[in-house]
């Protein structure tokens, strides 16, 4: 897959196995896993073996997973990981979801890759909804979903195996016609 998506401070691009320390570091950090299911990995092997399902999903040839890097445009300095994974073709629906470094937070990171991310689910893959999910307590990114024109469209109750136990989960979406709107 060679992607390469790019906003005014970003660049989005295919992960690749050259990204494994920077993933695992990512993946290792407490404060980004607090709203996580995948948890902190045991070693960088178990890193590897997830990053390796994610590249082969990314070059299986269907077009139907998506997982980015993004990256300082500058800089190329690492940021976090986007990802966009598509359900039925019959149905345009997609779901995304996205972990940036805490050494990134607040700076608009989130908000700007999500809303590139948006613009490429609906413009180049021509979806017509895009949905996202996340912890009732994660304020962060329920600002991000809020921010890009994402609605709230209900609660699961117990739904995510946090590490301090099951949590509620916010159910988020947005239409093709809403976000043509909104840009």
């Amino acid at each position: 897959m060679d992607i390469q998506l790019r906003t005014d401070r970003l660049l989005i691009s295919p992960i690749t196995m050259d990204d494994l320390g920077s993933i695992h570091e990512l993946h290792s950090l407490p404060e980004t896993e607090e709203f996580n299911t995948l948890g902190i990995p045991k070693n960088l092997e178990e890193t590897r073996e997830i990053l390796s399902g994610w590249i082969e999903k990314n070059n299986s040839g269907k077009n139907m997973n998506f997982t980015f890097k993004i990256e300082l445009a500058e800089t190329n300095d690492f940021v976090g990981l986007i990802a966009m994974n598509l359900g039925m073709p019959k149905f345009k629906i997609a779901e995304v979801w996205y972990k940036l470094h805490s050494s990134h937070w607040s700076k608009g990171y989130a908000t700007e890759s999500l809303t590139r991310i948006l613009k490429f689910g609906f413009g180049e893959l021509g979806l017509h909804r895009i949905e996202a999910g996340c912890a009732v307590e994660n304020l962060g990114s329920i600002r991000v979903l809020e921010k890009v024109g994402m609605t709230r469209e209900g609660r699961k109750r117990k739904v995510l195996p946090l590490k301090d136990g099951w949590s509620d989960n916010f159910h988020y979406a947005i239409l093709e016609s809403d976000f043509t709107q909104k840009i």
